[in-house]
């Protein structure tokens, strides 16, 4: 499913217009990512909780040289799926 079958399905789900559920779609998706910005999480109780973990710089090898480089540190969103969500998958 992409975010335009996502939008229709919602639109349909909850009888809202397809504009309407676009601008609700987009809005999740809005505050999500400015909570993760912030270093916040965001647990929806039985889906699944949203949150940031930072990476220490590191050493690798680039692949085609095989020289040593550096890989800088990095902050990486994840998410961790609620117990709601693994069951109805299941």
């Amino acid at each position: 499913m992409n975010k335009q079958e996502l939008i229709a399905s919602v639109a349909d789900t909850a009888g809202l217009s397809k504009g309407d559920a676009s601008k609700a779609v987009e809005a999740v998706f809005d505050v999500i990512s400015g909570s993760l910005k912030k270093g916040d999480e965001v647990r929806l109780v039985g889906f699944g909780t949203f949150s940031v973990s930072k990476r220490k710089a590191s050493t690798g090898r680039n692949p085609r040289t095989g020289e040593p480089m550096t890989i800088k540190a990095s902050t990486q969103p994840k998410f961790k799926a609620g117990k709601g969500l693994k069951d109805s998958v299941n």
